[in-house]
This record gives structure tokens, C-alpha cells and sequence, in this order.
């Protein structure tokens, strides 16, 4: 393989990503793969840092200065994890990439859409997922999800529910224009159907 894939895991809080994510990862190394695992924010020591600002700060932060701060973390951690590794031909199983930040800033912050994702096209050099899941769950059966499983909620977690739902409409979307990059599953099935589906598509591209 002279280059690696690159799979991003995309939805809003509480659909399951860690989860599919750590699934899908046990999956290909048992198949002989070399993966790396990895997130955004956080996905780096610089990363840990700027994810303590955008999800942990107790002042205000500006939805402009929140595009920033993603946009830096993107650009350093596709420099120094993500391409690297693919250029390697392993695999790289992402945790919310440029799609996150076009739903959640652009959409959910009401700015524009497409500048948000133009700040991070030019911060990676336009570097695109070979594949995007897209873990799709109502908002409010995520918020119960995320209430059973925590006792602090963070900056974007916390927001009002019409917040979450501009987020679940933008994914929609996003995913509407790009069928052949995007597999969608409905997160409140079983989590073994939903990894099962997701080894098929990934199947499609080894």
C-alpha cells in the first residue's frame, strides 16, 4: 500500500464514536493492519492544550476565536500525526475532522459555512478522508446517552438543544452532497450491527 486511508468518524455528542472507533480498530489489526488511532481536538501535546480551551473554558469564547483554535489544532495535528502516517500506509481511524468543525462552527455557531471550511482546508493543505462515518442519532436520545455517562458536560455538550439539532441537520447535509465519501448509520441500532456495517464499507476500500 503506497498510501494509507485515511477513515474519519463524524456525529454529534453521545452517537458512539469512541466506541465504533475502538471497534473498527481492534478489526483491522487483527487483520494485520497498522492503525493509528487519534481525535480531534486533542490528538496531540498541543492538541491536549488547545481541546482544554475550546471544550473546558469557563469564560466566553468567540464562535470566531472557537474556529481558530480548531483550525491551529487541524493544521498541527494533520502535520505531524495524520499525513505522516499515511504516507507510511497505515491506517488512520480519526475521532471528528473538518466536517465537525463546519457543523458545529459554521452551522451551530450560525457563521459561514463554507468560510469554516475553507480556514480548514487551507490548515491541512486540503487533505480529505477517503471515508466519513457519519453515526446519526436524534439529539435528544444522545443527550440522555450523555447523561447516563456524565457527570460534567463541556462547553459544546452543554449547549441548548436547537444547537444540537442545526449540528444533526448540517451532518445531514454534508452527507447528502458527498454520498460516495459519507456511509451513514442510524446510531440507536445494536452497536455489533452498526460495527458490522462499518467493516463492510471499510472492507470496500483495503
Amino acid at each position: 500500500m503506497s498510501r494509507g486511508v485515511f477513515i474519519t468518524l463524524e456525529g454529534g455528542d453521545g452517537s458512539g464514536k469512541t466506541t465504533q472507533a475502538e471497534l473498527l480498530r481492534e478489526w483491522l489489526s487483527g487483520e494485520g493492519r497498522t492503525v493509528v488511532r487519534t481525535r480531534e481536538p486533542g490528538g496531540t501535546e498541543v492538541g491536549v492544550e488547545i481541546r482544554e480551551i475550546v471544550l473546558h473554558h469557563r469564560g466566553d469564547i468567540s464562535p470566531r476565536a472557537e474556529a481558530l483554535l480548531y483550525a491551529a489544532d487541524r493544521a498541527h495535528h494533520v502535520a505531524t500525526v495524520v499525513r505522516p502516517a499515511l504516507e507510511r500506509g497505515e491506517i488512520v481511524i480519526q475521532d471528528r475532522y473538518i466536517d465537525s468543525s463546519v457543523a458545529y462552527q459554521g452551522v451551530g455557531r450560525v457563521l459561514d459555512p463554507e468560510a469554516v471550511r475553507g480556514l480548514s482546508e487551507w490548515a491541512t493543505e486540503g487533505l480529505a478522508p477517503d471515508l466519513t462515518i457519519l453515526l446519526d442519532l436524534d439529539a435528544d436520545a444522545a443527550r440522555g446517552r450523555l447523561d447516563e455517562a456524565r457527570t460534567r458536560y463541556d462547553r459544546l455538550e452543554a449547549e441548548a438543544s436547537e444547537f444540537h439539532d442545526r449540528v444533526r441537520a448540517a451532518y445531514l447535509g454534508l452527507a447528502e452532497a458527498e454520498p460516495g465519501r459519507f456511509l451513514v448509520v442510524d446510531a440507536s441500532r445494536p452497536v455489533d450491527e452498526i460495527a458490522g456495517d462499518i467493516r463492510g464499507r471499510v472492507a470496500s476500500l483495503l
